[in-house]
């Protein structure tokens, strides 16, 4: 696949799934924390809060799933049982950092547009030595509706002095790509063993899929 720096205002990157590979960090989370009240993780729960921002899925856990706690409880818990593994741990996808370090030398803008939290994602990007490459970050907290709605996708070009017809969106699930197409973007998948059950839908919608950032020739 190619991409043409003179047709790109700049790249929009899902953090999770997409940017790093750190979908299963949140599956061990919600382990341990729903067992700390005694309770399974649900089947449904991923398909469930999908694409949700932080605090919107914490008001699910407390509403639905009945945990115990504040809206702001949960989403501490969630940063504290989280921050080590995005400190130490996350790594970036298959030729991310390449691809985000190439982006950079060829003066394209990039923003995060993420339902994750922004001291996560700052960890996690200084971690992996990619904190000045990014831009901008845009989270689903900050806009009136996460995934698939498209306003974290709009406010991340917004702070980038982006047009929307002239970014390109990487996501890794379904309401990231129904998100970025209709924030009117281009929109490719990054291949995710924690969403492969929607692989053929997700190509259907999308403009483009990789198993790896080094599948793109910038240029």
């Amino acid at each position: 696949m190619i991409l043409e720096k003179k047709a790109i205002d700049a790249f929009i990157f899902d953090l999770d799934g997409t940017l790093m590979d750190s979908m299963g960090v949140w599956r061990e989370i919600d382990v341990e924390f729903l067992g700390r009240f005694g309770m399974p993780v649900p089947d449904d729960l991923l398909e469930n809060i999908e694409g949700m921002s932080f605090s919107e899925t914490a008001v699910y856990f407390r509403d639905v799933l009945g945990i115990p706690l504040t809206i702001e409880e949960i989403c501490d818990c969630w940063n504290e049982m989280a921050m080590y593994k995005y400190s130490h741990d996350v790594l970036p996808k298959p030729g991310a950092k390449e691809f985000v370090l190439r982006a950079k030398e060829l003066g394209i803008p990039m923003a995060i547009a993420s339902s994750n939290s922004v001291p996560l994602i700052d960890a996690v990007l200084k971690r992996n030595g990619m904190e000045d490459c990014i831009d901008a970050v845009a989270i689903s907290c900050e806009v009136p509706k996460g995934k698939p709605a498209p306003d974290v996708y709009l406010l991340a070009a917004k702070r980038v002095n982006a047009d929307p017809s002239r970014c390109v969106v990487f996501e890794d699930i379904l309401p990231g790509i129904i998100g970025g197409k209709a924030a009117g973007m281009q929109v490719i998948v990054m291949d995710d063993q924690h969403s492969v059950q929607s692989r053929e839908e997700k190509e259907a919608l999308a403009d483009g899929y990789i198993v790896s950032f080094d599948e793109i020739e910038l240029r």
